[in-house]
């Protein structure tokens, strides 16, 4: 495949949520929108692929200026040219591997295939387990799991995060005995990477986590994520390897498929949860998958973004070959986070049949962006295409410069077309 990229696109979009949803891991903080930032890759034949990374607001608001004079012109369906491109950009202190997932879309969309499809697997059926996002009192955790338990999941996963452990263990253990018998029981720390930048949070150490490890243990919970933090790789082996509970974790490695490697030979989790957008795209998360095979770990992916990053996971996670023994996370907290909310630039939003989701079979990522729900809640910040592209080069590099950059492109791009 030899479609050159013609045209980058960055969108702010901000998607009214029905009623404030207070996330456990950033305590303090009521959120109003889903927020996150968009990108459109077209090629010269015209074909788009996109893909999305979560925002607070417009941090990335000058990403354009140094992403589009990287990939422009690049062959759109060589994936490994677009993750040195990435990575180059990473030296300079940007990690966007969220955008790697738009080339996979592209090329999917070449090709007539779903990316399950290009990954070695197969659309197919998934189990999904109910992802919290709040932290509550028990008599409210309660009912809500018996609501996520009515609509067909098997599988719910806690939040707990309090200063006090005894109140943690409390939410939990009142938890189980109340409904564990009819649904599984996984928690979530919220440990893996503390945020403080509004409340207070509680830092666990080896010695609260295993205490917490033990009491979940005793009621049956189904494995406990991100009991420490993401860095802490010795203890988080030595947790591992004592705890009678599985432990998970994994989700925002940005050092990709290197850290996750060494954290996989280490054994820091039982379960890994690379998300592609974080975790190096597509490609090294792929590679990750290969890893935890080879050492008998087991792989079920973080899919809290949004409906583009979920579309994403979703199609790895097919491919994986752990669909079959794992399910996978599908965030849900109403009334604040809903479905709607999550994925409400799509034309189809991922709505769950009884806990139960089917792998899209369209080409590419599987998703259609509803233009009408992109222009009421994004807005288009950044656009270069090659006419552009001299433009931005005169005006802020000069006449000389510019030529001197082209011949040296242009040298490149002809060697790599040779062979």
């Amino acid at each position: 495949m030899t479609d050159r990229v013609a045209r980058v696109e960055l969108f702010h979009v901000a998607i009214p949520l029905p009623a404030t949803f207070r996330p456990a891991w950033i305590p303090g903080m009521p959120s109003n929108e889903n927020r996150f930032t968009l990108v459109r890759i077209t090629t010269d034949d015209g074909v788009e692929g996109y893909s999305a990374g979560p925002a607070i607001g417009r941090e990335r608001a000058g990403l354009g200026d140094l992403l589009g004079p990287y990939l422009l012109g690049e062959d759109a369906g060589d994936i490994s040219l677009v993750q040195q491109r990435l990575r180059e950009i990473a030296y300079l202190g940007w990690r966007n591997w969220w955008i790697e997932p738009a080339f996979w879309d592209i090329r999917g969309k070449v090709e007539g295939r779903p990316v399950c499809e290009l990954l070695g697997g197969a659309p197919c059926a998934v189990r999904l387990y109910a992802s919290t996002g709040e932290v509550k009192e028990p008599g409210e955790r309660i009912e809500e799991v018996e609501a996520r338990h009515e609509e067909g999941f098997r599988t719910v996963k806690l939040r707990v995060h309090d200063h006090d452990e005894v109140v943690d263990m409390r939410q939990v253990v009142e938890t189980a005995k109340a409904i564990g018998d009819r649904i599984k029981i996984a928690v979530d720390a919220n440990q893996g990477w503390r945020v403080t930048i509004v409340g207070d949070s509680p830092l666990w150490d080896l010695e609260r986590a295993q205490k917490f490890a033990d009491a979940c243990s005793d009621v049956g919970v189904a494995w406990i994520e991100e009991p420490l933090a993401m860095d802490r790789y010795e203890d988080l082996s030595s947790l591992t390897a004592a705890s009678r509970v599985p432990i998970a974790g994994g989700e925002l490695h940005s050092g990709g498929l290197p850290e996750l490697g060494m954290m996989i030979e280490r054994k820091c989790y039982n379960i890994f949860q690379p998300d592609a957008i974080f975790t190096g795209g597509i490609a090294q998360t792929m590679e990750v998958i290969r890893l935890l095979k080879k050492h008998d770990l087991t792989y079920s992916p973080h899919t809290w973004t949004n409906g583009i990053g979920f579309a994403v996971n979703l199609q790895l996670f097919a491919a994986s070959g752990f669909a079959g023994e794992c399910e996978l996370e599908y965030p849900l907290a109403p009334p604040g986070w809903t479905v709607d909310a999550r994925d409400g630039i799509l034309e189809e939003p991922f709505h769950h049949d009884r806990g139960t989701l089917q792998t899209p079979t369209a080409p590419g990522l599987g998703i259609k962006i509803d233009h009408k729900a992109l222009s009421r809640w994004g807005k288009r910040f950044f656009v270069m295409d090659r006419k552009r592209l001299i433009w931005f080069s005169l005006r802020h590099r000069g006449i000389r410069a510019s030529k001197e950059i082209d011949r040296a492109r242009q040298k490149r791009l002809n060697r790599t077309a040779s062979g």
